[in-house]
């Protein structure tokens, strides 16, 4: 552990998550071509798309939490200048790297083809310093998404940018004005000393751990036995309930479009009016719980694509997933847009207001949450070991999860392996060791679940199970095959990977061009995993039908078992990974190869 880490650490400590002072560098413009947008830090889109840009990768200087750092940008500003783009053009992008040590730039969720996906060591080279790297495709899609480096930790550092889309046809749901509202984590660390440190103690980053006090309070609500049993459970999975983020609050300032609490972002508008708000989770480990106290959101598009319209008051978005509402205050507010961080050590919030210089009240942040035996993949005994919808991926619920799985000293009476399914599949279900803390014996269908410290709070919550997209899917071909993969990791180790391997030992998924595939998640850890995959579109199998919404960052929770469905309809080699940098980096990550 560096002596760098240790003081950086401690300062961080004091100023907690609320401290920052004021907006990013300011966006510099290339001659002859446009370069950027708009000014990032309004999150206000220009109405104008370009396709031709040069785009220029460098430092940056910022002072997010009072004290003086350098980010890495694009175009002298970080957050990235906000693209926009039109369906069915051709965009060119000529991005230069003027940093010392190689970077890229992923264009997430675009399909484009493989060479042109920007993953170094995979799809191309990367960008060598002075190097200048022309991107070329068409764009074949429409919606809100972003890019970022794809190269160690540079979108820890700040390379990443919203990314706008307009439909060839016109919008489906009539606005007057829209935002960017691009959520991500800073740290004055460096992200090398976060990972070291997570090696070292895996706990480094939380506090908040179970203690006496919360022990007698346990006993007096639910009894000193079943207290008793609920330690000695946790105890022998050498688990902690706490364990929600791995880096928290302690050492991240949540922001809005570059802008901490303390700076407040603000959006105008005028009463009456319909705000389009284009949520982005660029950050790289955090989990945001989003709502807007006095108004209702309108879910209209998930990861880029239309939804049938959901009313609700508050979602969950997962690092690199986006989400487009519509608000209309018919008041003048001002309203607080709050997005506090899953294990609740911190917050980001703007402002929605008819005028500057206003501030929304700021919530109180909620309880945080604790992990249950759900999360540790016992969710059939809780559950009563039955699906709750049509998704193939649990035809037996939690029993599903049962083959090849044991624990010591459970006895479970009366379970029963649910039958086998007709397709071909691959993938066993890997045994405890040093890279599998923990499997799942009986993981469900959780998609009709809000997430961990989302239920029974009094609120509409958004869910899985309530997207439906506004058109059937283009492939309605069953599938022939599926492929079975676990997630695995040992929190005690900071080991991540799938089936128990991490990328250095795992052999690459090959999938035949123009098949039709089911792919199956279980996830065996005690963590969320937003899981992506490159270049081609997974079809959520959430009971939907032929009306399943395409997304191309799934939210796996703790102990669940779900299912989506790819057609391998463009060749190349494909990242496939977990969006939490961290875990990524440190071997959630496997090849696709399509051919």
């Amino acid at each position: 552990m560096s002596t760098r880490s240790l003081a950086g650490r401690g300062a961080v400590t004091r100023r907690r998550f609320v401290a920052g002072t004021g907006l990013w560098g300011a966006a510099l413009a290339a001659s002859g071509r446009r370069a950027f947008a708009c000014t990032p830090a309004s999150g206000r889109p220009d109405p104008m798309p370009g396709t031709r840009f040069d785009l220029s990768i460098g430092p940056v200087p910022v002072n997010v939490t009072g004290a003086r750092r350098r980010a890495v940008g694009v175009n002298g500003s970080t957050p990235a200048p906000i693209l926009r783009w039109r369906e069915g053009d051709t965009v060119e992008l000529n991005v230069t790297n003027r940093l010392r040590e190689p970077s890229s730039i992923h264009w997430h969720g675009i399909r484009t083809p493989a060479d042109m996906d920007g993953v170094p060591g995979l799809s191309f080279g990367g960008i060598a310093p002075g190097e200048t790297f022309t991107y070329r495709f068409r764009l074949r899609q429409s919606g809100t998404y972003w890019y970022h480096s794809h190269s160690g930790f540079q979108e820890q550092t700040g390379l990443y940018g919203g990314l706008i889309i307009d439909p060839k046809a016109g919008y489906a749901q009539r606005f007057d004005r829209e935002y960017v509202m691009l959520l991500s984590d800073w740290t004055d660390v460096d992200p090398r000393d976060i990972v070291s440190n997570l090696k070292f103690q895996s706990d480094y980053y939380n506090f908040r751990q179970r203690t006496v006090g919360t022990f007698f309070r346990d006993a007096h609500r639910q009894g000193l036995g079943e207290t008793i049993r609920d330690r000695l459970r946790w105890g022998a999975m050498n688990m902690a309930p706490t364990d929600i983020l791995d880096v928290s609050g302690i050492i991240y300032t949540y922001l809005i479009n570059g802008q901490s609490p303390a700076a407040n972002w603000t959006g105008l508008f005028r009463p009456g009016e319909r705000i389009r708000l284009r949520f982005i989770n660029g950050s790289s480990m955090t989990l945001f719980d989003v709502r807007i106290p006095g108004l209702t959101m309108t879910v209209v598009q998930a990861d880029g694509n239309d939804v049938e319209p959901v009313p609700v008051d508050e979602f969950r978005i997962g690092p690199a997933e986006t989400y487009d509402v519509i608000v209309q205050p018919a008041a003048d507010g001002p309203y607080t847009v709050f997005a506090q961080a899953e294990d609740r050590t911190g917050y980001a919030r703007g402002t929605l207001a008819t005028r500057p210089g206003l501030a929304g009240p700021v919530p109180p942040m909620d309880p945080r949450p604790l992990r249950t035996m759900t999360d540790m993949g016992m969710g059939a005994m809780t559950h009563g070991g039955m699906p709750k919808r049509d998704s193939p991926a649990a035809p037996g619920g939690g029993a599903a999860g049962m083959e090849g799985m044991a624990m010591d000293g459970m006895d479970m009476p009366g379970m029963a392996a649910a039958p086998p399914s007709p397709l071909s599949s691959s993938g066993t279900a890997p045994k405890p060791g040093v890279e599998v803390q923990s499997v799942a014996m009986m993981p469900i269908d959780r998609l009709a679940e809000p997430g961990a410290g989302l239920e029974h709070n009094g609120r509409r919550v958004l869910t899985y199970a309530d997207l439906r997209a506004t058109i059937p899917g283009v492939d309605p071909r069953p599938p022939s095959r599926e492929i079975t993969l676990h997630l695995t990791g040992n929190m005690e180790r900071f080991i991540w990977g799938f089936d128990g391997k991490k990328f250095s030992e795992a052999e690459p998924i090959r999938l035949n061009l123009g098949e039709r595939v089911r792919f199956v998640l279980i996830n065996d850890t005690m963590m969320e995993h937003p899981i992506h995959l490159h270049g081609l579109w997974s079809e959520l199998e959430n009971g939907q039908g032929a009306y399943r919404p395409y997304k191309h960052t799934i939210i796996v929770k703790p102990g669940e078992r779900l299912s989506y469905l790819v057609t391998a309809d463009e060749p190349g080699l494909w990242a496939y990974h977990c969006h939490l940098l961290y875990h990524m980096e440190v071997g959630m990550f496997r090849t696709v190869v399509v051919s």
